[in-house]
């Protein structure tokens, strides 16, 4: 095991992303706003899944000034199917702040940029160093991991003595005089080499470096707690027509999934039918009555915490008039406008199923459900 050498680290660490980094979008900027979206973007999403919406956003919002003007929907809209949605409605409101409170211009202190909405720690660090040469280690999920092995640090990843002992050592590592090319690198290093699973350890740049590599159980590390068992429920869900349009409500702006809209429905409660959850969400959520007609799709999605089944069932609106109980908006929607509102994924998916069976034509699925009329009147 060589001994450890933090400037020889440093010195074959920056060698090798000199030679091998990857060539993506925000690299060949030093705009410290469009760095800052490509950092709230690749928070916990792959490289390969943020490219095509960095180019998207930005072309949408130039800058930032366009960023705060635009209407929360608009920005969720653009966000549409990257998943953890309140990155989006942070960005938006912070966005604001800065326009309202820096003039526009992005802040360049620690503090400042780290009292943003939606930004901490690592993403601050990541900012200052990249864009003005601050020096502060950058730690995510990437350098955690490259640092329990070089250094086989045993205490669980997550508890308070292993974290302070990722930043010292992040601190003993950092490259003071590029700090932004040494915290693009550790995290290159992280995502392209130094992998969870199986890490390419005969190409690694500083392997001489790494204690877990010569224990010969690098993908031991960092070390876990045992996962407790994801917790899984059913959802019951109502597509509701009138006169030919379907019925959506936004979420409520807090709270998961926040601002987005959705299909009505809820949890299925015990020693209830599918059915019965349908029309009791859609009364509890909305204060109408629905019959259910017929069951339309059922399709599984995971979430960081937690996963679900939706039931999806086709219901014709019955009486009432319906108001925001729990939700913040609701209307009455033709189905082919319903691409237009930003939805989340799993609701993305019922509409994709709607738009592909033409269900312009759900009359002859049953009589009392007319095809739309396109003067039919919208509500909100």
């Amino acid at each position: 095991m060589t001994e450890f050498d933090p400037s020889e680290f440093q010195q074959l660490l920056l060698e090798w992303f000199d030679k091998e980094f990857r060539d993506l979008p925000w690299r060949q900027t030093r705009d410290p706003y469009l760095i800052w979206i490509s950092e709230i973007m690749l928070q916990q999403t792959q490289v390969v899944t943020v490219i095509p919406y960095f180019q998207r956003f930005i072309t949408r919002f130039p800058t930032i000034h366009d960023l705060a003007a635009a209407d929360v929907s608009q920005v969720l809209k653009s966000w549409e199917g990257l998943g953890y949605y309140a990155r989006a409605r942070n960005l938006h409101q912070a966005a604001r702040v800065i326009v309202r409170e820096h003039a526009g211009q992005f802040p360049s202190t620690f503090a400042e940029v780290k009292g943003l909405p939606g930004i901490g720690n690592y993403t601050a660090a990541a900012i200052l160093s990249i864009v003005w040469g601050i020096a502060i280690p950058a730690i995510d999920g990437n350098v955690i991991r490259i640092l329990s092995r070089l250094f086989a640090i045993e205490e669980d990843y997550k508890s308070k003595e292993a974290l302070e002992l990722y930043r010292q050592k992040a601190e003993q590592l950092l490259n003071e005089q590029r700090p932004g090319d040494h915290n693009q690198a550790m995290m290159e290093l992280g995502a392209v080499l130094c992998s969870p699973r199986k890490p390419k350890c005969s190409i690694c740049p500083v392997v001489k470096f790494c204690q877990a590599n010569l224990r010969g159980n690098p993908a031991a590390f960092p070390v876990k707690n045992i996962k407790k068992i994801r917790p899984h429920h059913p959802i019951a869900v109502g597509i509701v027509w009138k006169n030919g349009t379907v019925l959506i409500d936004r979420r409520p702006e807090k709270g998961l999934l926040g601002g987005l809209w959705e299909f009505p429905g809820g949890k299925v409660q015990p020693n209830e039918s599918i059915e019965q959850a349908v029309v009791r969400e859609i009364k509890e959520e909305l204060d109408i009555e629905v019959r259910v007609i017929s069951h339309f799709m059922t399709l599984d999605h995971a979430y960081t915490h937690f996963s679900i089944t939706l039931y999806v069932y086709l219901c014709e609106f019955v009486s009432g008039t319906p108001r925001a109980v729990h939700c913040t908006e609701w209307r009455w929607v033709l189905p082919e406008a319903l691409p237009c509102y930003a939805f989340p994924r799993a609701n993305g998916r019922i509409v994709e199923k709607l738009l592909q069976e033409n269900f312009s034509t759900s009359s002859a699925m049953h009589p009392s459900i007319r095809p739309p009329r396109l003067n039919e009147d919208k509500q909100i």
